[in-house]
């Protein structure tokens, strides 16, 4: 593997979800631990994030929203099939049941995903580079098909596809969660020839879900980089160049009521984990792993 060059994303997703979220991602950016950020533009200091975004100059792109807090899009703020009794989007979980029983108007998905560009780039002046889906909503059925045809019709070129290598063999993921991830593969799966067809790309590949929250140690995103580079090149020995993305989720915990979406912080960004992953992607040991595999940080835009 002397030879292969490593282009790393590695991706502070929920920039915007509160102003400590915002700092530690900020910090971690500062560290040299991530090279990009993705924002909720419905997040309760998305504004303050777009600020700190360009002041600091850390690439940005979209983390399109339809599970958590409200809608962008005024219209769809009052009356949608995106809304539960409350007011709100529906919830990780509770998307996924309305979309299985055919609730969702996929007219109104498409028109909140379009305004969530939009108010994208009206806070950071341009349009995202990449653009996926909190909590992976953007590879479920149906959703796929609006997700690539909004991303293709405003010229938007990366997206991310969360088909983790190895990830059955991880015994450590409790099995409720374990379910939720092997339903997000077979998602993803299906999703391949719908976004490759709309001519969107995404990184050779993704890692992130093996290594989140507790769960994230210098160890285990070492070995799932090392085996999943070895287990691409094993199939394209005359491969040079491998791209990555690793998802992560740094950050000062939420202390309520600040944050969230609408609705106030959820439990994980309220949790320990959230500075268990900043503190470990900051370790020098991690970048020294960097630099001896010949793994170079990057954003989408240097892809």
């Amino acid at each position: 593997l002397r030879m292969l060059q490593v282009k790393l994303i590695v991706t502070g997703d929920d920039f915007g979800y509160c102003p400590r979220r915002n700092q530690g991602i900020v910090d971690c950016f500062l560290a040299g631990a991530i090279s990009n950020v993705s924002l909720l533009v419905n997040g309760s200091a998305a504004a303050d994030a777009a600020k700190l975004a360009r002041r600091h100059n850390i690439p940005i792109g979209l983390h399109a929203n339809l599970s958590e807090g409200s809608p962008v899009c005024e219209v769809l703020k009052t009356n949608s099939s995106l809304l539960n009794q409350d007011g709100f989007f529906h919830g990780k979980m509770g998307f996924r049941t309305a979309l299985s029983k055919g609730l969702l108007n996929m007219s109104e998905v498409k028109q909140e995903l379009k305004a969530q560009v939009e108010l994208f780039r009206e806070l950071t002046g341009h349009l995202p580079p990449h653009m996926d889906g909190h909590q992976h909503v953007h590879v479920l059925p149906e959703v796929r098909h609006v997700f690539a045809e909004v991303l293709e019709e405003y010229g938007i070129q990366y997206t991310r596809v969360p088909i983790e290598p190895g990830l059955h063999n991880c015994d450590w993921i409790a099995p409720s969660l374990m379910d939720f991830y092997l339903g997000v593969e077979e998602d993803s799966f299906n999703t391949v020839d719908v976004f490759t067809k709309h001519g969107i790309r995404w990184p050779d590949i993704y890692i992130g879900l093996s290594t989140m929250g507790r769960n994230m140690s210098v160890s285990s995103i070492r070995s799932a980089i090392d085996s999943a580079v070895l287990g691409l090149t094993a199939g394209a020995p005359h491969c040079r160049t491998v791209t990555i993305e690793l998802m992560v989720h740094p950050g000062y915990p939420s202390v309520p009521p600040v944050g969230g979406c609408g609705e106030g912080p959820d439990d994980f960004s309220q949790s320990w984990e959230r500075l268990h992953e900043l503190q470990t992607l900051i370790k020098p040991e991690l970048q020294s792993h960097y630099k001896s595999r010949n793994i170079q940080l990057c954003s989408f835009k240097d892809l």
